[in-house]
C-alpha cells in the first residue's frame, strides 16, 4: 500500500495552518470574550463541583473555528494535482456547515441569553430543527439533491456527531483531546482505503486548530468550547464519516479503492469503532430521558455519561484521560482493523 507524496503535503500544509492561525488569535479571541462578558452559565441540575466553573467565558469554540474556516477557504487556492482537480468544489460542503452550525452555536451561546434573560439558549425543538435544515443543505451539496438513502444516512450522521459532540462538552480538555483521536480515526481510516483522501484536508485542519485551544481549555478552563464550535465540529466529523461510510459521487471509488475485499463492511465497522465514544455520550440522553417520563425511575446515575462517572467519584481530570485513551485505542484498532484487510494472505 502506497500513499501519494501529494497526500502527505496537502495534510501537513492545512495542519500547520490551521494550527498558526489558531494559535496567533486564540488570546485576542480569549480577551474578547471577557470584555463581551461572554459568560458560562452552569446548570442547576450539574454535579455540584461544576458549580466553581459557572462565569468561565463560553464560545472558545471560535479559536478552532478560526483556524478552520481561514484553512478551509485557503485550500481553494493551494494548488492540487491535475488529476483531482476537478474534486475542489466538494470541498463546500464541509465549509458549509461548518459556518451553518457556528452560526446555530452563536445564537445559542451568544444571542439567546442575551436577548431572553432567564434562558441559557435556545430550545431543542429550535435547535434541531435549525441544524436539519443545515445538515440538508450539507447533504445536497455534497451528495446532489436525489434524495435517497445516502442523502438521508448523511443528514442523520451529520446531525448525530453534531450532537454527540456537543454533549462531549462538558469537562475541562475533554472535548478537544476526544477531538484529535476522532480526526486520527477518520484520515488513518481514509488514508488505508484512499476513497477520500481529497477531502481529508478538510478535516485535518481541526485537529491542528483545536491544540491552541486545549492550552486554554485544560484545567482549570480559562474558556469553554461552547455550542458554537462543538456544534460545528460535530457536523464536520459526522460529514467525513457519511464519505467514508456512504461514498459520495466524488470518492473515485472504482479506480483507487485499495481493500480487495468486503470493503463496505470492513469500513462500516471501522466507523462504528470511530463513532463508540461519541455513541455513549449521545444515547444515553434521550434514554435517560424517556425513562424518567415513562417510568419515573433514571437509567443511569445521570447523563451525558462523563458526569456519571464523576457521581460515582471519579475526579475529573480521571474521566478525561480514561475518555481520550478509550477514543485513541478505538480510532488505532479502527485503522489496524482497515490495514489488515487491505492484504492477501499467501
Amino acid at each position: 500500500m502506497t500513499i501519494e507524496p501529494w497526500v502527505i503535503q496537502q495534510l501537513s500544509i492545512h495542519f500547520w495552518i490551521a494550527f498558526g492561525v489558531s494559535a496567533i488569535l486564540a488570546n485576542p479571541i480569549w480577551r474578547l470574550l471577557l470584555l463581551t462578558k461572554s459568560r458560562q452559565t452552569i446548570s442547576e441540575y450539574a454535579p455540584e463541583g461544576h458549580q466553581a466553573k459557572q462565569g468561565t467565558p463560553t464560545m472558545g469554540g471560535l479559536i478552532i473555528m478560526a483556524g478552520y474556516i481561514v484553512t478551509a477557504i485557503s485550500s481553494f487556492f493551494i494548488p492540487v494535482p491535475e488529476e483531482i482537480g476537478y474534486m475542489e468544489g466538494t470541498k463546500l460542503p464541509f465549509l458549509v456547515l461548518a459556518i451553518g452550525f457556528m452560526l446555530i452555536g452563536f445564537v445559542d451561546d451568544f444571542v439567546v441569553p442575551r436577548m431572553l434573560k432567564g434562558k441559557r439558549g435556545l430550545g431543542w425543538k429550535q435547535k434541531i430543527i435549525m441544524q436539519l435544515g443545515i445538515a440538508i443543505l450539507g447533504a445536497g451539496l455534497c451528495y446532489g439533491w436525489e434524495f435517497n438513502l445516502s442523502f438521508a444516512g448523511c443528514v442523520f450522521l451529520i446531525l448525530f456527531f453534531s450532537n454527540a459532540y456537543n454533549f462531549s462538552d462538558g469537562l475541562d480538555g475533554l472535548a478537544g483531546t476526544l477531538l484529535l483521536g476522532l480526526v486520527l480515526g477518520i484520515v488513518g481510516v481514509g488514508l488505508a482505503t484512499a476513497w477520500m483522501e481529497p477531502m481529508l484536508v478538510m478535516l485535518v485542519p481541526l485537529a491542528g486548530a483545536v491544540i491552541p485551544f486545549l492550552f486554554l481549555n485544560a484545567p482549570p478552563a480559562k474558556v469553554f468550547m461552547g455550542d458554537v464550535g462543538s456544534l460545528s465540529i460535530g457536523a464536520v466529523l459526522g460529514l467525513a464519516v457519511s464519505c467514508l461510510v456512504l461514498r459520495p459521487p466524488f470518492t473515485l471509488i472504482e479506480s483507487v479503492t485499495r481493500l480487495p475485499f468486503s470493503g463496505n463492511s470492513i469500513i462500516l465497522m471501522a466507523c462504528l469503532l470511530i463513532s463508540v465514544m461519541m455513541i455513549a455520550e449521545l444515547v444515553p440522553v434521550p434514554l435517560q430521558i424517556a425513562s424518567v417520563k415513562l417510568r419515573k425511575k433514571r437509567l443511569f446515575p445521570y447523563t451525558p455519561i462523563h458526569h456519571a462517572f464523576e457521581k460515582a467519584g471519579w475526579p475529573e481530570t480521571r474521566v478525561v484521560w480514561m475518555f481520550a485513551l478509550i477514543q485513541l485505542l478505538v480510532s488505532l484498532v479502527a485503522i489496524s482493523l482497515v490495514l489488515a484487510s487491505s492484504f492477501e494472505v499467501r
